[in-house]
């Protein structure tokens, strides 16, 4: 009897070590773009800037940042320089935030905060299609989930970083972008040192000599480029999952508007707001690996419990201090279950050759229900902030109904 075989190719790093290390990178990025959310709300309001021009300058960015993908996608889909685009991608996100704070114009900031949030459009398909290679060796859900926990790691301690430098010199925005750009260059050194390491995550996938069975997907990376995985169709499943999750972003409120309730109203100082973010990272770190877990045991129905939260978490735009951490916190659980399962799910409904796509389809309804629900909310905000309750509570029920059918029939067909 032969010895047994390590679970992948000579030289490549093991399934779980390059989940970690690529999440080491999403750490470094969340302490960067997270840091730069966490504050870019009362940011524009020192700007000058009303609640309706928060909301939409969230909604976009999200927009930005979500919608993008589904572009990305199919052009990562059909080229598969999949290193390329997520280096890139992390290259003009780190780049972007520091140059925020060194200017107090309008204008160049919103140009700027569009960029960061196209480069992370630019990265994510191709950063989840490598991490969903490796996921196929260790569990969708756990891969993904542990992936979102060192991800709100990074969200917490950015803003952290933030929130100690704000305390210290009150209004001193340019300094708390500009210490951003420490993570931001070792961002682009840890990449440079997992490329070289891990040429081609597809290899997790290529079946093993000797092994007793192959996998599935064996010849994921022996398509030629602008062929089938290009041309691949999409099952009604995933578009149903689609529509559901359009319409539930659409009941999610930004935190940029969030914080700019807290400072218009005075509940929260300028470096309370910081913190105030990475209260709601952390328990959107702590969430993630659960939500993980549970959707490998009982699938995408657990997402049933998103839009209950959500429209929870409208209390937070009430008077009162101890309800705006409360309901932040259950938006950080909102954001802890979607960022660890909508991926998850896709990644078991289509061919590993088509996932770059579906992300990309996921993102763009995603980011067209926040850019919806920024504008939207941000307006009503304007007027009354019992408009703004309303309107998510309202959402969220209609979000729930859909996404219960939609559920039903997306947890049939991936027994774990």
């Amino acid at each position: 009897m032969t010895a047994k075989r390590p679970a992948t190719k000579d030289g490549l790093l093991r399934p779980w070590r390059f989940v970690l290390a690529l999440g080491l990178v999403s750490l470094l990025a969340d302490m960067v773009y997270e840091g730069a959310r966490a504050i870019i709300g009362p940011y524009l309001a020192t700007l000058g800037a009303s609640a309706t021009i928060v909301g939409l300058v969230a909604g976009a960015g999200e927009f930005i940042g979500y919608g993008l993908r589904v572009v990305t996608g199919y052009l990562v889909a059909r080229g598969r320089h999949y290193w390329a685009w997520t280096i890139a991608g992390y290259a003009l996100t780190v780049l972007s935030v520091p140059l925020l704070g060194t200017t107090t114009a309008l204008v160049p900031v919103l140009l700027l905060y569009g960029t960061e949030r196209l480069g992370k459009a630019v990265r994510s398909p191709a950063k989840d299609t490598l991490l969903s290679h490796a996921s196929t060796r260790t569990g969708a859900g756990a891969a993904f989930g542990i992936h979102q926990a060192m991800d709100q790691l990074g969200a917490l301690l950015g803003p952290l970083l933030l929130a100690a430098i704000l305390a210290q010199r009150d209004g001193d925005y340019r300094l708390a972008f500009g210490a951003l750009a420490v993570p931001g260059v070792l961002v682009l050194g840890v990449l440079a040192w997992l490329r070289l390491r891990v040429p081609d995550p597809a290899a997790y996938e290529t079946p093993i000599p000797d092994t007793a069975a192959p996998e599935p997907a064996a010849a994921v990376s022996d398509a030629p480029a602008g062929g089938p995985a290009a041309r691949t169709v999409l099952p009604r499943q995933l578009w149903e999952y689609v529509g559901a999750i359009a319409i539930l972003s659409a009941g999610v409120a930004s935190f940029p508007l969030l914080a700019f309730h807290a400072q218009a109203t005075g509940l929260l100082t300028t470096a309370q707001i910081p913190l105030l973010f990475a209260a709601a990272m952390l328990v959107d770190g702590l969430t993630g690996p659960i939500a993980g877990r549970l959707y490998d045991r009982h699938g995408a129905k657990i997402l049933l419990a998103v839009p209950v939260a959500a429209a929870t978490s409208a209390v937070a735009f009430t008077d009162h201090a101890w309800l705006i951490w409360a309901g932040v916190a259950v938006w950080g659980i909102v954001n802890g279950i979607l960022d660890s399962t909508v991926k998850a799910a896709a990644t078991q409904l289509v061919d590993p050759n088509a996932r770059s796509v579906a992300f990309g389809w996921l993102a763009l309804v995603r980011g067209l229900g926040l850019l919806i629900a920024g504008g939207i909310l941000g307006i009503a905000y304007d007027h009354n902030t019992s408009f703004v309750i309303a309107l998510i509570i309202l959402a969220n029920t209609a979000g729930f109904l859909t996404l219960r059918r939609a559920t039903t029939s997306t947890s049939k067909p991936t027994p774990h």
